[in-house]
């Protein structure tokens, strides 16, 4: 008798403590969501600091394309207030920055079409830093989307999905942008290769 008090205790305190390890997972897999959407966050304001200095510089170049200069402002005041949400929809972040990425590619095309913008110093240090910041934010989006994969893919196994579901423990939403074609529009070396090869 003895004996099936202790496999009773063994098995009711092995349930619990995988319990409670199932349950201290989530908590740490929905930290680094959180953590590296922070990184994300970052890069993303990062990005946002460049604008009004890149648009600056072009309206001192090309003051004619006020349109461009506009849409990038806009877009920028669009993603920003998103980010800024209280609640972020990772998905409404990813609309808004497409839209940004989109404007400074148009932006970015004015280099080509004014000669005199392409020269100017600031312009091409700007465009580098703009680049380098594109590459971190590609950097921390895959870093954010891993965690979530990883949380979701914890969340969605058997029998973890019963400690999930008991804490309405919900799946991260992926942080989605553009397709290459849009963000190669703000790529340094094309912009300024020609230029470059020309001299």
């Amino acid at each position: 008798m003895i004996w099936i008090v202790i496999v009773v205790v063994a098995v009711v305190l092995g349930a619990l403590w995988w319990y409670v390890a199932t349950y201290n997972s989530f908590v740490r897999l929905r930290n680094l969501v959180a953590e590296s959407w922070r990184g994300v966050d970052v890069q993303l304001r990062r990005r946002h600091d460049l604008v009004p200095n890149l648009v600056a510089t072009v309206e001192r170049a090309a003051d004619y394309e006020r349109d461009t200069v506009l849409a990038v402002t806009q877009a920028r005041r669009r993603a920003e207030s998103v980010g800024a949400a209280a609640a972020i929809d990772v998905a409404a972040v990813g609309d808004a920055e497409d839209a940004l990425t989109a404007a400074l590619g148009r932006l970015g095309a004015l280099a080509e079409q004014y000669p005199d913008l392409g020269a100017v110093r600031n312009y091409e240090v700007l465009q580098r830093e703009l680049g380098d910041t594109e590459d971190r934010i590609a950097a921390a989006r895959r870093l954010y989307n891993a965690n979530v994969r990883a949380l979701n893919t914890r969340i969605g196994s058997v029998p973890a999905s019963v400690v999930a579901s008991l804490h309405r423990v919900t799946p991260a939403q992926y942080f989605e942008i553009g397709d290459a074609s849009v963000r190669d529009v703000v790529d340094v070396d094309r912009l300024f290769g020609d230029r470059d090869d020309s001299a």
